[in-house]
Formats: structure tokens, sequence, C-alpha cells
């Protein structure tokens, strides 16, 4: 992860209507193989960095929030612009409106957040190849084991917060927090 000197970081969808920045690091970034994120991007792999939704700014227009299906059956919601539609961000099922999965491609320097982590390996596709000194797992992960410790307090404030949202609406909406992108 880049240093603090590199924050923020800004980054935005394909016609530039949706513009955002993020203030702080993200607490982590995964790149997911599994098979739903390969359909959903249209790509090998989803990478994803989580972050706290009140340390993304919006700096033009707010995307709008499309509800999806999920690998979960607990569904996600996608934001996209509302001019080229391109996905900038998800908020998954169980994580409630407090993290953001920004969708990495989408920063201006997308080259300064590469993966903490690969996840989902198991389905990755076989052409692609892992690089070494990067975690790797076959399914999801634990978060107390790969995050750094800044990271796991920052997501600590948030369990509270999420824990009283999933508990009263039942249901995802615009914002979430972190947990498998399987939401």
């Amino acid at each position: 992860m880049p240093p603090a000197s590199h924050y923020p970081l800004e980054g935005g969808c394909a016609c530039g209507a949706v513009r955002y920045r993020l203030e702080t690091s993200p607490l982590f970034v995964s790149c997911c193989h599994c098979h739903w994120c390969q359909r959903e991007s249209g790509a090998s792999f989803a990478l994803n960095a989580l972050i706290e939704s009140d340390q993304v700014t919006s700096l033009e227009r707010e995307p709008e929030l499309v509800r999806t299906p999920s690998a979960s059956g607990k569904g996600q919601i996608i934001a996209r612009c509302p001019v080229c539609h391109v996905a900038v961000w998800s908020h998954y099922a169980g994580s409630g409106p407090f993290v953001k999965f920004i969708r990495v491609g989408t920063l201006d320097q997308p080259d300064l957040l590469p993966p903490d982590i690969h996840i989902y390996t198991a389905s990755k596709q076989p052409w692609v190849v892992l690089p070494e000194g990067v975690p790797a797992v076959p399914e999801y992960y634990d978060m107390q084991h790969y995050w750094p410790a800044e990271s796991l307090a920052r997501a600590a404030l948030l369990r509270p917060r999420i824990r009283a949202y999933t508990e009263t609406s039942g249901e995802i909406s615009s914002k979430k927090a972190p947990e498998s992108p399987q939401g």
C-alpha cells in the first residue's frame, strides 16, 4: 500500500461524470478470482480496495445504485455511473453502509494499490499467474490473520454500526463493510 503521503487518491468512471477521492489508505486490497466476480466484471478477477465510506468523498455526480444478485443469495449494491454505467464500487450484504469496495481499476493511479491477497484462487483462470510473495488462498480468508493491525482497529470501530444496521434493516442498502465479496 502506498505511504500516507500518496493520499488522497482520486478516481472515477470512464466518462468523468462520477469522480471520487480516497481520503486515506484502504483497509485492505483483495483480488477475487471467484467465478461470480469473473462473470460480474467480465474479466479474470475483481480487484477491490475496502475502505470506510466516510473516507470516500464524492467530487462530481453521485453514482446510480443498482441492486444485483450475488453468489450468497443476499445480493449486493453496485454503484455505477448514471451516464457510462461503469461500476466504481460495491456494497456487499452483511456489511452495512459503512465500507465501499472500490474498483481499483477506476482509480486514476490504479498501480498504487496492488492486491494484499488473492482469494478464491481455486477457481482462478489457469493461465493467471499469481505473484510470489503475495498471500493467496483457495477460498476466503481470516481477516485477523492477514489484515494489518491498523486496519483491524479501524474495522473494529465499524462493527457496532454494522451490527445495528444489519439487525434493523435486514437488507443491504447503498453502503457496506468488510465481508467476503461473495456477499
